[in-house]
């Protein structure tokens, strides 16, 4: 950590001119951006005082927003070659090694430069410092210019200024000597669990760990181990593959707090969806167990075992076998290498005999907390680190198929046709104005096949899958039943059938109201605005939602908060609020078990 220069009790106190001068260089040559956002002090952190920047700059005009992206260099351009860079830009270009380019790279970068500009009309912004801090590769950053030059204008200048905020981020942190420890210790966690990757995914760079492989195993050995390092009282491994470590209350009757989430991934998935939640709380029992401090309850960490559904067709089985929900038949389910889930298990030497044990009593847990990646841009377009979630949405999923005629493409008439996919094209135009009309129900056809299909013949059949959610139970099917209605009117007008399959129905998780005061107060304590959303994604929460109150806190993305995907990550800042934030709910409950 580096000697701080500023405290906030400086900025605070130091008349107007003075506290803008402290704030130079944080944004490139725009010191009206600070002298905007003084009038919300005095900050009560620093967290606080980043997010008045960012509503000044919210707040300003669009040529403002623009004037400040022109003031930026470009990355390895000519101010940089004539030694003309702020002392700002310098360290950080340095730091990304873009002063000490090949003449190959230095052509690269040149050329992306010169083709950004010509479709944006103002220079690519990326800070080149990274989700980390230590700086981003040249390859990442080449690939990332290459990448948004994609993107369309609107976007990418919301994307500059979201990276501009990210460097003013790191700058301030430099300033006031910022301690970002945990946050930077659960990322590299996170890294370093990312090296185990499933054959054929690792021989291409990819993340992939599914349901008891070898690198699951490995994943659930690290973890271990990890938690081993923090202090935790007892790690072991259950029936299932969980991952679980107790740290133990002041007294041996304590009640239990439940947390974690899951440990396996998506195919060419992301390193922070699920592990985020057991990296959190981990450092929250590292830090406890440095203090020699208990609390007057036990503290229960869980890194599930399996959640996404990717080897066998069984979601939720981690967490859902601690509640008591472990279906037997899916033992007898077989991977795509024809290998059973009994296999597998049998394999890692799990004991199916002692799955039933592992189911827990719910009148031993004060409640179940989870922290997760938000996997959404709501978040980031908000510019804000953490939000508080309301409830787990409830979805229904359907595959149908719709039969029609196939028939020639160039002898069928119009008004003669009987064409099955485009009968699912215009249910699919109002699944999608349907779910759109209740401003929070999300509606998604994402497998859509015409089999057997040819560029000269109407198609005779339409396969598709339907995923439809929202809010709570009853909004839910409100917007499945128009929807099936749909299908049905439109299949009866265009002379085609249809057969449809209800593959999932989850309900609703509405998040405990008391829990989630409690991240309320926790997150209000940090100096960050409160801002309460509803999670359109499945997760664990949900399976322990059936039998104790839940509440789940959301940690901001960056690449427009991505998820399920190579992109998907989050920054050392954000990471470390949200350890602060888990230390502050640890805190405020074992005052409220004191009294």
């Amino acid at each position: 950590m580096s000697t701080p220069v500023l405290t906030l009790a400086q900025l605070n106190a130091a008349a107007p001119a003075a506290a803008v001068a402290m704030l130079d260089g944080v944004y490139e040559h725009s010191p009206w951006i600070a002298q905007r956002a003084l009038v919300q002090r005095p900050f009560r952190s620093l967290a606080h005082l980043k997010h008045a920047l960012v509503q000044a700059l919210a707040a300003s005009s669009a040529d403002e927003q623009i004037g400040l992206i022109r003031a930026h260099p470009e990355l390895a351009g000519k101010a940089m070659v004539s030694k003309t860079l702020t002392a700002e830009s310098t360290n950080e270009q340095n730091k990304a090694g873009l002063t000490d380019c090949t003449p190959e790279e230095f052509a690269q970068i040149q050329q992306l430069n010169a083709d950004y500009n010509a479709k944006f009309g103002f220079p690519f912004i990326l800070a080149v410092r990274g989700p980390r801090g230590t700086g981003l590769a040249k390859r990442e950053i080449i690939e990332t210019f290459a990448r948004r030059l994609h993107n369309h204008p609107s976007f990418e200048l919301g994307e500059a200024l979201r990276n501009i905020h990210r460097i003013a981020e790191i700058r301030l942190n430099d300033k006031f000597g910022a301690d970002i420890t945990l946050g930077n210790d659960v990322w590299d966690w996170q890294e370093q669990l990312s090296v185990h990757t499933d054959p054929g995914y690792a021989e291409k760079g990819q993340l992939t760990v599914t349901y008891l492989t070898d690198a699951h195993r490995a994943c659930a050995a690290n973890i271990s181990g990890w938690m081993r390092d923090c202090g935790f009282d007892s790690v072991h491994i259950d029936a299932v593959g969980n991952v679980v470590g107790r740290y133990e209350g002041a007294t041996p009757d304590a009640k239990t707090l439940l947390t974690g989430s899951h440990y396996d991934t998506v195919r060419n998935g992301g390193k922070y969806d699920g592990r985020l939640g057991i990296f959190v709380p981990m450092a929250c029992v590292r830090e406890l167990k440095r203090q020699n401090r208990r609390l007057p309850f036990a503290f229960e960490v869980v890194g599930f075992a399996e959640e996404e559904g990717q080897r066998y067709k069984a979601t939720f089985l981690g967490s859902g076998a601690l509640i008591g929900h472990f279906d037997t038949r899916w033992l007898d389910q077989k991977d795509a290498d024809g290998i059973t889930m009994r296999e597998a298990m049998q394999h890692a030497g799990l004991q199916e005999e002692d799955i039933p044990k592992i189911q827990r009593d719910p009148a031993r847990y004060l409640g179940f907390v989870e922290v997760h990646i938000e996997q959404g841009p709501v978040l980031t377009e908000l510019d804000l680190p953490l939000g508080i979630v309301t409830s787990i949405n409830g979805s229904v999923r359907y595959v149908g198929e719709v039969i029609g005629m196939a028939s020639h493409a160039g002898t069928t008439p119009m008004d003669r046709r009987r064409d099955a996919a485009a009968a699912v094209a215009e249910l699919i135009l109002y699944a999608e104005q349907r779910a759109a009309k209740d401003g929070d129900s999300v509606g998604t056809v994402g497998m859509l096949e015409v089999p057997s299909g040819s560029i000269n013949v109407v198609p005779g059949r339409c396969k598709f899958s339907l995923d439809l959610r929202a809010p709570n139970n009853a909004q839910r099917d409100a917007l499945a039943n128009d929807v099936v209605a749909a299908l049905k009117d439109i299949c009866e007008r265009r002379g085609v059938r249809y057969e449809l399959e209800e593959t999932m129905r989850a309900a609703a998780a509405p998040s405990d109201p008391a829990w989630q005061q409690r991240w309320e107060q926790a997150v209000d304590a940090l100096g960050i605005p409160l801002f309460r959303m509803p999670s359109g994604a499945g997760h664990d929460a949900m399976k322990l939602h059936e039998v104790m109150p839940q509440a789940m806190l959301f940690v901001r993305g960056i690449n427009s908060g991505i998820s399920h995907n190579p992109l998907e990550s989050s920054t050392n800042d954000d990471i470390q609020l949200a350890v602060q934030a888990f230390q502050l709910l640890l805190n405020n409950l074992a005052t409220e078990q004191a009294h």
